[in-house]
């Protein structure tokens, strides 16, 4: 997953759903790995601390592609991080993400870290985490929770999540210009609210154009949304074909149906064959 420096890849090589599945379901690993492009196994919040050592278990047990596997560890730090380290060791899945992450984050050899900037200090760290992990995703409950806060979102009177506040906004425009620097994926946050599909298209199209890799959830039924969100409409395919058709036969700025062409746009349309798979 990690790429070269000035150079971001928009390809986590495991998106663009990414499903949390509680890793004390085991019940639940194979449906959500059906569902989505990869599944995010949830040793810690999901997972309550005493049903943590039968988590291990299954995990442990589990035959599941560990090309679509992520397991979110515990804190680093902490005990449970070290006994999940020790489970997981044994088995083939060796992409971890590590929640709270911040300057302090050790990354553990063999492994690729997606690194979860979920606070204060993990936001501002987040320049320096990109130059050592994988992947980068951002967490708006816990970082207002670091801060003090008591909601990452302003009220909404339509039945719809309210936008994110100006803090959380710039948390997540934060880590995506990190990762963006560093040439490495970022991951935007679940939206809780699973009923608010319409509230979660929004951000997931948001999140497409504006460059982030793949988008977490909560849900099944929000994986279709954010597939048809990050998939490019036909239009902006053959838009992108014809106008990198057109540059081939010109050396720098040209004019292309009623608009000027330059590099930044070349690479604009690029990115869309990318997210369709060309």
């Amino acid at each position: 997953m990690s790429g070269d420096s000035g150079a971001p890849s928009r390809d986590a090589g495991l998106g663009p759903a990414l499903l949390f599945c509680p890793a004390d379901r085991p019940d639940r690993y194979d449906k959500a790995l059906a569902a989505a492009d990869a599944v995010i196994l949830d040793l810690e919040d999901a997972t309550a601390p005493e049903r943590r050592p039968a988590a291990r278990e299954a995990l442990a047990a589990s035959d599941l592609d560990p090309a679509r596997v992520v397991v979110r560890v515990n804190e680093a730090g902490t005990e449970d991080h070290e006994l999940d380290l020790a489970a997981l060791s044994g088995t083939a899945y060796r992409t971890i993400m590590v929640p709270k992450a911040d300057a302090r984050l050790e990354v553990p050899a063999g492994y690729e870290v997606i690194a979860l900037c979920e606070s204060a200090a993990g936001v501002v760290a987040a320049p320096e985490l990109a130059r050592r992990v994988s992947a980068l995703m951002w967490g708006a409950e816990d970082l207002v929770a670091s801060l003090g806060g008591t909601s990452s979102r302003w009220p909404s009177t339509d039945g719809r999540s309210g936008v994110y506040r100006d803090v959380a906004r710039t948390a997540r425009a934060n880590v995506l210009l990190a990762a963006g620097a560093a040439g490495i994926p970022a991951i935007d946050t679940v939206h809780l609210d699973i009923a608010d599909l319409d509230g979660l298209r929004d951000e997931a199209l948001d999140a497409a154009a504006s460059g982030f890799a793949a988008t977490a959830c909560i849900h099944p039924s929000h994986v279709p949304v954010i597939r048809e969100a990050y998939a490019p409409a036909p239009e902006q395919v053959a838009w992108a074909r014809r106008v990198l058709d057109a540059a081939a036969a010109h050396g720098g700025v040209f004019r292309f149906e009623g608009g000027m062409v330059d590099g930044p746009v070349l690479r604009h349309a690029e990115a869309v064959l990318r997210r369709a798979g060309y």
